[in-house]
């Protein structure tokens, strides 16, 4: 009658399974199958803006005019005059570094209130940051214009990235005054 070896068989159905999840865990993919193109170090995100504004009154209504400035008992809106709608500036704030690359925001701001807001700078390079840059930023980029301050919440899985754009954001406001 033959023997059969059973710790031999468990010792080697044992290594085996443990040398194929070796190699499953250090096969790394070259590129994620969600994104088409390379990402380099930093990721460009288009800018969000503030609804439009109207396009203000009509310089040929008379309008009544401010004592303050000398003015006499009425007038027309001279269109060529500086007087007029303020003239929108536009800023970067300082990058900041995060754990996951710098994050870096240009707003532009008319009449003490941000019109548009825009990350220069955001973490890229992996999968996973160009897919949470992605969705982020423009979330970031909105909130920014929504609140008009640097007062604005952490977006879900991109902490990291929120918090750098905050005081990146911050940065900006005080350059510009606002």
């Amino acid at each position: 009658m033959k023997k059969k070896h059973p710790l031999r068989r468990i010792l080697l159905s044992s290594v085996t399974t443990v040398s194929g999840v070796v190699l499953l865990l250090a096969l790394k993919p070259t590129t994620a199958p969600f994104t088409s193109q390379a990402g380099g170090p930093a990721q460009q995100v288009p800018p969000v803006s503030a609804a439009p504004s109207p396009a203000g009154p009509d310089p040929s209504v008379p309008v009544a005019s401010d004592p303050a400035d000398g003015g006499g008992s009425g007038g027309t809106r001279d269109p060529g005059k500086q007087g007029g709608a303020p003239v929108p500036k536009t800023v970067t704030g300082d990058a900041a570094q995060t754990s996951y690359g710098p994050v870096q925001v240009k707003i532009t701001v008319q009449g003490g209130r941000i019109v548009s807001a825009a990350a220069v700078q955001a973490p890229a390079g992996t999968p996973t940051s160009d897919q949470l840059t992605a969705t982020a930023v423009p979330e970031l980029n909105q909130a920014a214009v929504t609140a008009q301050s640097a007062q604005i919440d952490t977006v879900s899985g991109a902490s990291f990235t929120s918090e750098g754009y905050r005081k990146s954001l911050q940065s900006a406001l005080d350059k510009a005054g606002v």
